[in-house]
């Protein structure tokens, strides 16, 4: 399956203020069938937006049949570039993760969803995924109706309630009042979520993975959990990792993947049209 890529700038109003959003899409094609439509994922980055690990990733979902969508989370501060995987990369990434408001990310993944059900190659059936960051993104995206399947990598902040502007972590299995943290909305939840964590992941403790999975027990959602002894934090990236890449074990993970999206988003082929492309003698 071949991939065509290209991004669109979209309109995104939260907080009182309207700002452009580039999403970079990673879009499958088959020869011989011009009528073919897939169901769309929405691929949350990390916090340094959408890199280059993360732009492979999304061609490797897209390889499989799924239009891709990765949304520059950070255009409220700056433009869709990625921030460096260095000391000052990381400080920025991780105040802007803090600055900006839940209604922005919320903004965002119903946006991004919004664009992709304007694809006519679409089928309407949307799932999601992401890692660090973009793995509780792509959690919270899923309290839309719309989504109906989830894989999250290593979601950090969800146990914490630390995503956004708060003024201390809180770890309590009790919600604070009027919560919109993740973690106090999953009840509202209908799609079906897979989450992946590595064991040495000290992002996301044993307690905090405990606390994630007893609340998704409490709220009678339909998930499955997965948990690699050896793994760390980021081990999904396979550029500038600090030694936590584990390509093994990234590939079960996608593969958990491609069971859970194969299952519930199916592509649609349309009648083939019977037409060879005539293939480009380049190098």
């Amino acid at each position: 399956m071949l991939i065509k890529e290209s991004h669109a700038d979209v309109q995104t109003t939260a907080n009182g203020k309207t700002t452009s959003m580039r999403i970079f899409v990673f879009h499958p094609t088959i020869p011989g069938y011009p009528n073919a439509r897939f169901p769309g994922v929405v691929l949350f980055s990390e916090i340094y937006q959408v890199t280059g690990p993360v732009a492979r990733f999304a061609r490797q979902i897209a390889g499989q049949g799924y239009i891709v969508a990765a949304p520059s989370s950070y255009h409220d501060f700056t433009g869709p570039e990625p921030l460096a995987y260095d000391v000052p990369g990381t400080d920025q990434g991780n105040d802007w993760k803090v600055a900006k408001t839940l209604e922005s990310y919320d903004a965002d993944s119903y946006g991004t969803v919004d664009y992709l059900l304007t694809l006519p190659t679409c089928t309407g059936r949307i799932g999601t995924t992401g890692m660090c960051l973009g793995g509780h993104l792509a959690l919270r995206a899923s309290l839309d109706p719309r989504i109906t399947a989830c894989v999250t990598y290593f979601a950090t902040d969800v146990h914490s309630r630390t995503l956004g502007p708060h003024e201390a972590a809180n770890i309590s299995a009790s919600p604070p009042p009027d919560s919109t943290h993740t973690l106090d909305l999953l009840p509202n939840l209908r799609s079906e979520v897979a989450l992946i964590f590595g064991i040495k992941d000290t992002h996301v403790p044993d307690a905090g993975r405990d606390l994630i999975r007893q609340k998704l027990r409490d709220a009678g959602i339909v998930f499955s959990w997965h948990e690699f002894a050896w793994a760390q934090h980021a081990f999904l990236r396979d550029e500038l990792s600090k030694g936590r890449y584990d390509p093994a074990i990234t590939k079960a993970c996608f593969e958990v993947l491609l069971e859970l999206f194969g299952r519930v988003l199916k592509i649609e082929l349309g009648e083939a049209d019977g037409k060879v492309p005539k293939v480009e003698h380049v190098c």
